[in-house]
């Protein structure tokens, strides 16, 4: 299955440039672009997702976007299994596989495959969601940090659906999720490149998520979620809604609080994401990093000059 065609991954924080170095990528080299975001796969979610415009995408292509609707699921097997598929296909097409995006679990997945964690079982989940109506989600978080405190450094106390699992997986198993999760499946059977792109300064990235916070208000963010929130089959629970950005604009128009502090919340759980991202790519092995207040050029030409 293995190809002497290289692969590309355009990995960072958000706010920090992949989707513009992918773009420039694009037009210099015999290449397609696939999306590796758990956001930008949902219809309807354009402007608080930061998709790429629809000129941008008239220039460059991607795979994987607005694949579902936001009630759909998707998991990162999901994502592996396609992204599998669409990488054997371009190669076939003597092109260049260029996948960008933040999703750090999704990259994870696709280079050292899926581990054997139960299928999900609607019984158990009943229950802890159950016991959490009770005692409260950072109570089940509590839990977690006895059973699995590796896994509950990850997931944040106000993450029901992440805690919710973690709990589920041990119920079934009796093994907890980090101890699953250590039993690697198939890994990626192609050679990659891999780079990824972060201002060198927090504080710049930190200016950067708070501008274009405020540009995606100014583009009518809010609205998007008010045509979404009016939709019967979508509610405050799901994974999509629950997205960064989205899960506070909703909040705000449900009253929970003042339009200004929406703002700062929105902006601040933005900052906690980059903060993950981060983390994730520090222990990242063979990746190149790159800075997003280079010159575009000078990233570009990076890239083109590690793929010689």
């Amino acid at each position: 299955m293995s190809s002497a065609m290289p692969v590309i991954f355009i990995m960072g924080p958000t706010a920090s440039g992949k989707t513009a170095l992918a773009i420039d990528l694009f037009k210099r080299l015999p290449a397609e672009l696939i999306s590796v975001d758990s956001a930008l796969i949902y219809r309807g979610m354009d402007i608080g997702t930061a998709k790429p415009t629809r000129e941008e995408l008239l220039q460059a292509p991607h795979h994987l976007l607005d694949i579902l609707e936001p009630e759909q699921c998707y998991s990162a097997a999901d994502f592996r299994d396609d992204a599998l598929s669409l990488i054997a296909d371009i190669q076939q097409r003597g092109k260049i596989p260029i996948l960008v995006g933040g999703t750090m679990l999704y990259f994870k997945a696709l280079l050292e495959g899926i581990s054997p964690l139960p299928a999900a079982d609607s019984g158990i989940r009943a229950e802890l969601e159950a016991e959490a109506n009770t005692i409260g989600w950072p109570a089940m978080h509590q839990q977690l940090q006895h059973i699995d405190p590796v896994a509950a450094e990850r997931i944040h106390p106000n993450d029901p659906q992440r805690i919710n699992r973690a709990l589920e997986v041990y119920r079934l198993t009796g093994n907890t999720m980090t101890e699953l999760t250590a039993q690697k499946g198939e890994p990626f059977p192609y050679k990659v490149h891999q780079f990824a792109i972060a201002p060198t300064d927090r504080a710049l990235l930190h200016q950067r998520i708070a501008d274009r916070f405020q540009q995606m208000l100014a583009n009518g963010f809010e609205q998007e979620v008010i045509r979404l929130k009016s939709q019967p089959q979508l509610h405050a629970d799901l994974p999509a809604m629950r997205c960064v950005g989205y899960r506070q604009v909703w909040q705000y128009l449900d009253g929970e609080f003042s339009y200004n502090e929406m703002i700062d919340k929105g902006i601040a759980a933005t900052r906690q994401l980059a903060k993950r991202q981060l983390t994730w790519l520090r222990g990242w092995q063979d990746v190149k990093w790159l800075k997003s207040e280079a010159e575009p050029a000078e990233n570009l030409q990076a890239v083109l000059s590690s793929l010689s």
